[in-house]
């Protein structure tokens, strides 16, 4: 592992490489997704948005727990973790298609068939690992988290919300954060510095078997984000099947969909993708990092892109509804914010007051569509990804040779921490 002081030379690590059986699990998790987007845009308003956002969390733990899973224990070659994996698109179908009656307030079977993956979670945590790695406390977990779905099923609305709530938060406690220093009792604990926040997350994990795969999971998000920006996709694709060959608003909104994907895919892969695998390798696969950049640091940003895609397809409609500008602006503000794109600068006043407004602007982008027809809008926000791609790309390639030089300065002088 990779200490902090041995990093000068910017290189990440080389790991196993993502699975061919979790890419096949993808494709179930792609139509899930895509019933989240739809379920938005058969009504769309903002409190369709927010069960919208409750959904795709409650899918993106399940996500997140295979995703770990293979991390830890799997390769190519383990028919276990592979069967497991497999076992595990069952039951995450038989959700995905059930997504749109949980809009509708019937999320019965949606659970039930939440409670069967974390069976399988708590029967893979459970089945011999290489030797050290003892995940009986996660299998535990799960076990937990799926009595907790089960009985969801028979209770009433809205406590059921409530249960699920519960269930996603205690999993995203043992899930990766299982390195925290214990304390004596009656010792007092004193708050951290930052300082000292970011020297212990960048410091390898005191367990070398709870270590993550950083360039595994790298890879593995990485492909994740793609298959949701392949929604946006094929939401402007499939329009053309809808529209007249000569509709010219179709063709501009169609356009401006296509480069704001690309602006969007360009955001990621050039300005945040490259960063985040070198800050997990450099702390020797750190669980507790690992969660901050891509557990919860990756809900929010790839919900955005959910929240685009659902803008974009009612743009595209004949009479497209206020709201649809306001989707693509507000799911664009997300994910340069949950990007962190702007928030590798100099920690200056002005530059955080600029940071602030270019992320206001993005919002208000939105008042357009009182002035421009829904296809012109489109166009315009697709302008603005792209500048905003191009001075996140400067941004991040002067953050990445300062991360090289010295990490933890660089990582003390991002804002707020982060």
């Amino acid at each position: 592992m990779t200490d902090v002081d041995d990093t000068s030379g910017g290189e990440t690590g080389h790991g196993k490489r993502v699975g061919w059986v979790e890419l096949y699990f993808d494709l179930v998790f792609v139509f899930a997704v895509g019933q989240v987007a739809h379920g938005i845009v058969a009504e769309p308003h903002w409190v369709r948005v927010g069960v919208a956002l409750g959904l795709f969390a409650t899918l993106w733990w399940t996500w997140i727990g295979f995703a770990v899973l293979y991390n830890r224990r799997g390769d190519d070659s383990s028919a276990a973790a592979r069967l497991f994996v497999l076992a595990g698109t069952i039951p995450c179908a038989i959700a995905a298609t059930q997504a749109h009656h949980v809009f509708d307030g019937h999320p019965a079977i949606f659970a039930a068939a939440m409670a069967g993956v974390r069976v399988i979670l708590a029967a893979a945590h459970r089945w011999p690992a290489r030797a050290g790695l003892d995940q009986r406390r996660i299998s535990w977990g799960y076990t937990a988290s799926a009595v907790v779905f089960g009985v969801s099923v028979v209770v009433p609305q809205p406590w059921v919300y409530v249960l699920w709530a519960v269930t996603l938060l205690q999993e995203a406690g043992f899930l990766l954060l299982g390195d925290r220093p214990g304390h004596r009792r009656g010792e007092r604990q004193q708050r951290p510095t930052p300082a000292a926040r970011w020297r212990e997350l960048l410091a390898p994990p005191r367990d070398p078997n709870l270590a993550v795969d950083s360039a595994h999971l790298a890879e593995r998000f990485g492909l994740f984000m793609i298959l949701l920006l392949g929604e946006l996709v094929f939401t402007v694709g499939t329009a053309a099947l809808e529209r007249p060959a000569d509709d010219a608003g179709y063709w501009l909104a169609m356009a401006g969909g296509l480069v704001l994907a690309g602006a969007l895919w360009w955001v990621y892969f050039t300005s945040a993708a490259e960063l985040y695998e070198r800050m997990l390798d450099v702390s020797g696969g750190n669980p507790a990092l690992a969660y901050s950049l891509y557990a919860t640091g990756h809900l929010f940003p790839a919900f955005a892109l959910v929240l685009v895609a659902a803008g974009v397809n009612l743009s595209l409609h004949e009479s497209p509804p206020h709201a649809a500008a306001w989707f693509i602006t507000a799911g664009l503000t997300m994910y340069l914010a949950g990007t962190r794109v702007f928030t590798a600068g100099p920690r200056r006043w002005y530059f955080g007051l600029a940071r602030v407004a270019a992320l206001a602007a993005t919002v208000c982008l939105a008042l357009l569509d009182r002035l421009l027809p829904a296809p012109a809008v489109v166009v315009v926000i697709a302008g603005w990804g792209v500048a905003a791609a191009a001075a996140s790309s400067v941004i991040r390639r002067r953050a990445l040779a300062s991360f090289g030089e010295d990490p933890l300065a660089f990582l003390q002088n991002i804002p707020d921490g982060r």
